[in-house]
């Protein structure tokens, strides 16, 4: 079982990685374009390259945590009903029915109530992982500032981290989650 948590928790890894920093690169290229040609597109040098450069990481920051909310609930889907390590995740259909069946082709809104509890279990998890930071960064710093390290890539990693321990918590909460061999 850990080989499938394993694998399930690195496909999720790198969808979330490679799609959230795609579509906020793409939109921090298309704001930053936006930018250069209201400001009179100025002919390139080396001087506004440089500019274009801060303007396209100014909004990087911002626009890949918008990314990352966008594909925590998106990626989900692409979880479910694929074989990993013998073992594949399956939704089923609501749980107030007397036999529920496993859903195939999975939409977004099928996913709705999972991901909400998903999200919730995340949040817990990466408060704990912030609690813990804190209290290290506390003992071990001499920093005036608790959060001076903190900043959307580490919390980034939090959600790494949390992301893995949450889909064995998870499978075993959410009665609409499975496991089956396959």
């Amino acid at each position: 079982m850990s080989k499938f948590y394993l694998f399930v928790w690195l496909e999720w890894f790198i969808r979330l990685t490679l799609s959230s920093i795609v579509y906020a690169c793409v939109i921090s290229f298309v704001v930053t374009t936006a930018i250069y040609y209201n400001q009179g597109m100025q002919s390139l040098n080396a001087e506004v390259y440089s500019a274009l450069f801060v303007v396209f990481k100014f909004w990087f920051a911002p626009l890949w945590g918008i990314s990352v909310l966008i594909v925590l609930f998106t990626g989900l889907k692409h979880l479910f009903n694929k074989c990993r390590g013998g073992y594949m995740l399956i939704l089923h259909t609501c749980e107030k029915e007397e036999k529920p069946q496993v859903i195939e082709t999975i939409g977004l809104g099928d996913i709705i109530k999972v991901w909400r509890k998903w999200f919730m279990l995340l949040i817990w998890l990466i408060t704990a992982e912030m609690v813990i930071s804190v209290a290290f960064s506390g003992v071990l710093s001499s920093s005036k500032s608790l959060f001076e390290w903190f900043n959307i890539y580490v919390l980034y990693g939090f959600i790494v981290v949390a992301g893995y321990f949450s889909f064995m918590i998870l499978s075993s909460k959410c009665k609409r989650i499975g496991i089956r061999k396959c």
